[in-house]
């Protein structure tokens, strides 16, 4: 039964706008900085949740660029994060040493995703490895890591919407909002019980 996800949202906190205003701002500035880089400028989207990110910064960059997939574990369901990585989908390519890969995230929270995939990236011999994230949480931070392109550094809150869901759920939202605590109080309670 369809049901509109906007009333799930307790308010917007990036705009349809602003995302398009920021993200042609990362293009231009990726766009200087491998303007005269040598090798083959890759974009590497973790899935799933950097697909409507990815693509909106690849339709605003000037320069020719490869994509490609990766997709990761560090969730459970929700909002528990397992604390390890597991790569589901690897990077298979046979020009790696010839490519200047920017590693392309919705958010980033413990840091641990994008540590990771960036040490593996550099073990399989890739020209070069940044990062390039929507959204940073600092906060969260559990290990040292700052990504090289950040869109916006947002507060501690539960976001959905362009890309970011909740258990599959508000992808297709084109703001960033933050959902209500309601939505997942039921597992926010369940969480506390197993401590």
């Amino acid at each position: 039964m369809w049901r509109d996800l906007k009333q799930d949202v307790e308010r917007i906190l990036l705009t349809e706008e602003q995302i398009k205003e920021r993200v042609a701002q990362l293009a231009a500035r990726i766009d200087e900085d491998y303007h005269n880089a040598e090798g083959k400028l890759v974009l590497l989207c973790i899935l799933k949740g950097s697909v409507v990110f990815m693509a909106d910064l690849m339709k605003a960059m000037r320069l020719p660029v490869d994509i490609d997939f990766m997709k990761v574990s560090s969730y459970g369901t929700g909002t528990r994060s397992s604390g390890s990585v597991q790569i589901l989908l690897d990077l298979h390519r046979t020009d790696l040493a010839d490519c200047n890969i920017i590693i392309v995230e919705d958010i980033i929270d413990s840091g641990r995703t994008l540590s990771h995939l960036s040490d593996y990236l550099k073990l399989k011999g890739v020209r070069s490895v940044r990062t390039c994230t929507l959204l940073d949480k600092p906060e969260r931070r559990e290990v040292i890591f700052t990504p090289d392109y950040i869109g916006f550094t947002i507060p501690d809150e539960f976001v959905v919407g362009y890309g970011l869901d909740y258990n599959e759920a508000y992808r297709e939202l084109p703001f960033v909002g933050v959902l209500r605590p309601s939505v997942y109080a039921k597992e926010l309670v369940e969480e506390r019980d197993e401590k």
